[in-house]
């Protein structure tokens, strides 16, 4: 045996990957196909994601989603820290508040730091609402990682949190802080 270990699994082609140690365009060949994949995966994720925001409520868009639970994380909060959080324009957020208080989702209140600015807050038919949709894809969820062993899904939670803490630095940019993590997944 020549020390250098590989995977051990056949590549798409049937061939076995090379070791990464002797070859390094063969570790370089991997790690692309293996961004590639990704890509590919995030994309039928997100494509799914919007997909079936319409099928929990009818009256709730993924954007408003994730908006309202934004605002019942946080308390509340100035429309110019949803836009700021989630890297859009100002006027994109705009618009998208309007319907949802249009809708009877949220309202204003004063600000208690700057009686100036206004946040924004969750209604009770916002947090019905919230909470029904929030328990569909919970479940949702569940019956799709039924079958995943706990190790597993610690694992996955772990992966998707470092991509979105690295996708959080600003233009992307690996030397910069990442924002604060979210809670640590609890252990099954």
């Amino acid at each position: 045996m020549s020390g250098h270990q590989t995977t051990g699994r056949a590549t798409d082609d049937g061939e076995r990957p090379a070791t990464s140690r002797s070859h390094p365009v063969g570790r370089r060949a991997a790690r692309d196909a293996a961004v590639e994949t990704i890509h590919r995966e995030l994309t039928v994720f997100a494509r799914r994601a919007r997909a079936t925001a319409g099928r929990m409520h009818p009256q709730l868009s993924l954007v408003a989603y994730t908006l309202l639970s934004h605002l019942e994380e946080r308390g509340g909060c100035r429309a110019t820290d949803l836009a700021a959080h989630y890297a859009l324009d100002k006027s994109t957020v705009s618009r998208q508040v309007a319907a949802l208080e249009r809708d009877g989702l949220v309202h204003r209140r004063v600000d208690p730091e700057d009686h100036r600015g206004q946040v924004l807050d969750l209604t009770p038919e916002g947090t019905g609402i919230l909470a029904e949709v929030t328990e569909s894809r919970r479940a949702a969820f569940e019956s799709r990682l039924a079958g995943w062993p706990p190790a597993d899904l610690l694992r996955f939670a772990d992966f998707l949190r470092r991509y979105n803490e690295a996708a959080s630095r600003p233009d992307d940019d690996p030397t910069a802080p990442a924002a604060p993590p979210g809670p640590p997944p609890e252990a099954a």
